[in-house]
């Protein structure tokens, strides 16, 4: 009897313990998406770059995808000028070593003079790789008005 409460015991630890790990991999990647928008608004490239995975690619609204190098790109380019960027609702969804970010996404700013103001939902798969998450591949798609 004393062997099965302790294997017992031992499986609830096991599975404590990968929760605790799928709990902190969320977590993770929940401050790596606050950082990777503020390396976007402050156009720090080589913060924003380092996380971005070599095959990153990015789909937008209008249906352009972008790689790492044109994602960059289009991130710094000089007409343009980010005064907001926030994510006020997001979902982590963990799947062993990839981690899938859903949610809203809202960024305000001014390009060529003109002022804009963005509201989009967002899809951000991050894969663990050597270690370290990378962002794989992102997708902007604007809401659907009701």
């Amino acid at each position: 009897m004393r062997k099965i409460l302790w294997l017992a015991l031992a499986c609830l630890a096991g599975s404590f313990i990968t929760a605790q790990a799928q709990k902190s991999d969320a977590d993770k990647v929940r401050e790596l998406e606050s950082k990777l928008m503020n390396a976007y608004k402050d156009r720090q490239v080589e913060v924003f770059g380092a996380m971005l995975d070599e095959d990153f690619v990015s789909t937008f609204e209008d249906g352009s995808t972008y790689s790492k190098t044109g994602y960059l790109s289009f991130s710094v380019t000089s007409s343009s000028h980010v005064d907001l960027v926030e994510m006020p609702e997001m979902k982590i969804h963990p799947h062993g070593n990839t981690v899938i970010v859903t949610g809203v996404y809202h960024e305000k700013g001014e390009n060529k003079g003109e002022k804009y103001d963005y509201h989009d939902r967002f899809t951000d798969v991050w894969m663990k790789k050597g270690g370290k998450w990378l962002l794989i591949a992102s997708h902007y798609a604007v809401p659907r008005k009701p």
